[in-house]
């Protein structure tokens, strides 16, 4: 089918909405989505007519909501191509996902002396956990370098990992838009005997994912990302793995047994689930990945492709030098995150000047200092497109800058 961005633009009831007579811009999507009806009305529904706890009631009413509950998970486990849908683990978000990992696989499996590797552009919810291990363990953390165009540096990877025991590392950068060769790092990652982490964040919701063909043995992920709600993220691991692995909270549903002297935990999923989960949450991630799957995710790559280009060429034939793009320039390498310096005026100027027209950019150091102080930077305005923007929206950024260019003149 064709890719028709005003049939699905039409289907987020944000986009309805004027601000002063003028229509919304929403190019903060790698901070959060925007939500169409299909989830809205899922929740709504499921909190109106078929709400009730899960794991632990045998009425009717209940069966029902534990089947919408694993229903959703069923859903998630097709969207990556995982092999079992017990090895999805639902948790309050991907930062939360990447902290079990680090903690419980970590505090299970290293020691002082031990390695773990990341790269210069990642998120702190891959970097701040490890170092939280390394404090309290005395690991060791090793850094991938970038290039000068904001990809990888794999000249030295082998000896990088040598003896390492994790590669932890983002499949696309939320700042550079950088797409990271996964199926590389895994592979090497697994031939230095190390396990691979993925931070799947900002690559999930614009491509096809397969964990098995990318190699990874946990992926994270959030739902608020995906047109899904807050709330709820991912962690999908391989069976072994979380079977070996403590759990990462303790309390109801996550056990098998509890007496005066020990517990024994739950099977998976329930052994890293623990007390209530976000039912209604869950439900809403099940409705987005029934969504996208109807777009289908070849396309939404495909259609963002297209529109990266035509912004990249957009706003570098307006601005020429006066505007500096971060990452790669090859959109076979990037996704639809435009990272960018602009005359010298501060992100944060430029994005409450892009406001007065309603066009929607973060600015910051989008939670990565340490890439802003490689780029030499303290933040930068950021505007990330997704299924609900199109060419216009480019222009949009594109003529809203030009009135950044005009108040700020000197």
């Amino acid at each position: 089918m064709s890719f028709d961005v005003s049939a699905i633009k039409a289907d987020f009831p944000i986009f309805d909405r004027t601000i002063d007579g003028k229509r919304i811009v929403y190019l903060d999507s790698a901070n959060s989505t925007q939500k169409p009806r299909h989830v809205i009305d899922a929740m709504t529904r499921f909190m109106s007519e078929a709400y009730a706890p899960v794991n632990r009631s045998a009425y009717r009413l209940a069966a029902e909501s534990n089947d919408a509950y694993e229903g959703a998970r069923n859903a998630v486990a097709q969207f990556i191509n995982a092999p079992r849908a017990h090895e999805v683990i639902f948790t309050k978000n991907a930062t939360e996902a990447l902290n079990m990992v680090a903690h419980s696989w970590g505090r299970a499996n290293m020691q002082r002396g031990d390695a773990v590797v990341l790269t210069h552009m990642e998120h702190h919810a891959n970097i701040v956990p490890w170092q939280m291990l390394r404090d309290e363990r005395g690991i060791e953390i090793r850094w991938i370098p970038l290039t000068d165009d904001g990809q990888l540096d794999l000249t030295d990877l082998s000896a990088i990992l040598d003896g390492a025991k994790a590669l932890s590392f983002t499949a696309m950068s939320n700042v550079l838009g950088t797409i990271t060769p996964v199926r590389r790092l895994t592979d090497a990652a697994h031939a230095a005997g190390a396990i691979a982490i993925v931070d799947g964040c900002q690559y999930v919701p614009h491509h096809a994912t397969d964990v098995q063909a990318l190699g990874a043995d946990f992926l994270a992920f959030s739902s608020h990302k995906l047109c899904g709600p807050t709330g709820v993220g991912v962690l999908w691991g391989r069976e072994d793995l979380l079977e070996s692995m403590p759990p990462f909270l303790g309390g109801g549903n996550m056990i098998s047994d509890v007496r005066l002297d020990g517990f024994t935990t739950a099977e998976l999923p329930a052994k890293f689930e623990a007390g209530t989960p976000p039912i209604i949450e869950v439900v809403g991630l099940g409705a987005a990945i029934e969504y996208l799957s109807r777009i289908g995710m070849a396309a939404v790559r495909a259609h963002e492709m297209s529109l990266t280009t035509y912004a990249l060429d957009t706003l570098h034939a307006r601005f020429g030098d006066e505007i500096r793009i971060h990452g790669p320039s090859n959109v076979e390498v990037r996704g639809a995150t435009l990272s960018f310096d602009f005359r010298g005026i501060h992100p944060h100027d430029v994005s409450q000047v892009l406001d007065q027209s309603n066009v929607c950019v973060r600015a910051g150091h989008h939670c990565a200092k340490p890439l802003m102080r490689l780029l030499g930077t303290a933040a930068t305005t950021r505007a990330s497109f997704y299924i609900y923007n199109d060419e216009r929206d480019a222009d949009a950024l594109a003529d809203a800058l030009d009135s950044a260019s005009d108040i700020f003149a000197f």
